[in-house]
């Protein structure tokens, strides 16, 4: 203020200096709780978001595309099995790949081979992973539609598949949103019914996409509906949705994310008992 000579001790900015330390000792402890608590997130966040994308400046591919590469000089053509093993340990040596991982697999794995699908969709091909899972659980002349709306990431999963040995008869891919796709399937795509389905693109659009497949009526009663990541990120709308509408009786098999055990995840599995 113009006239008013402060003392030094009293003065407006020397006391806004001496509290800006104060406060920030204060919140000291509850920063180091939190790091402490969700250190497992912190990581997870620099392994897929930070490391992520400065690879992606750098090399001028995305994560998928390097770990096609990576699959091309290590893996064995026509092995599925060893293709899936050589993802797994370049996720786990080299980048962190956000896909299923072995612990979800054997449950996703064991759950085809029970219900023993006609035919089956996928929601979110992503690169690939689930998606040789669920064709190599396949009964004899099974059918499996998978649907991914990146283009780029298609491609990638496209030639993962074939490299597998999986053809057009076994395994089509689909690129396209699965909001746009799922109305096309009966009159585009001849599926008529769906005796599983795996929910592995957006957590977000797992409610809105069930219901279009019920609208549909592509869930035939007694059609199994499995749903990926319904803890974390989560899905809570899905989850109340199914154990509330009576249409679904529903299982929660609990796992950790590939890599971050700790970072609780669970795949829900749910048994559709028809309209009415």
């Amino acid at each position: 203020m113009a006239g008013v000579d402060f003392p030094p001790s009293l003065h407006p900015r020397a006391q806004v200096g001496t509290m800006s330390p104060a406060i920030a000792l204060a919140f000291l402890p509850l920063v180091v709780t939190l790091l402490v608590r969700y250190r497992h997130h912190f990581r997870l966040l620099v392994r897929t978001v930070l490391l992520r994308s400065l690879r992606d400046c750098l090399s001028g591919l995305q994560i998928e595309e390097r770990a096609f590469s990576y699959v091309l000089t290590h893996a064995l053509p026509g092995d599925p099995g060893h293709i899936l093993t050589t993802l797994d340990h370049w996720s786990s040596h080299c980048e962190y790949l956000s896909h299923m991982g072995p612990v979800k697999g054997q449950i996703l794995t064991r759950l085809v081979e029970e219900k023993a699908p006609a035919c089956a969709l996928e929601l979110g091909t992503y690169c690939g992973y689930s998606t040789l899972l669920i064709a190599r659980a396949l009964p004899p002349g099974g059918h499996l539609l998978t649907v991914e709306r990146n283009p780029r990431t298609a491609a990638v999963a496209e030639k993962l598949i074939r490299l597998a040995g999986f053809n057009d008869h076994t395994v089509e891919l689909i690129v396209g949103s699965s909001e746009e796709v799922i109305p096309r399937l009966r009159t585009q795509y001849q599926l008529s019914r769906a005796d599983l389905v795996l929910l592995a693109h957006r957590p977000r659009c797992y409610l809105r996409d069930l219901q279009l497949l019920e609208a549909h009526a592509l869930l035939p009663a007694g059609a199994t509906v499995l749903a990926d990541h319904v803890l974390f990120p989560g899905a809570p709308r899905f989850l109340q949705y199914t154990k509330s509408c009576g249409r679904y009786r529903c299982r929660l098999h609990h796992t950790g994310l590939p890599g971050f055990p700790a970072i609780k995840d669970g795949i829900a599995q749910l048994t559709y008992s028809g309209p009415g």
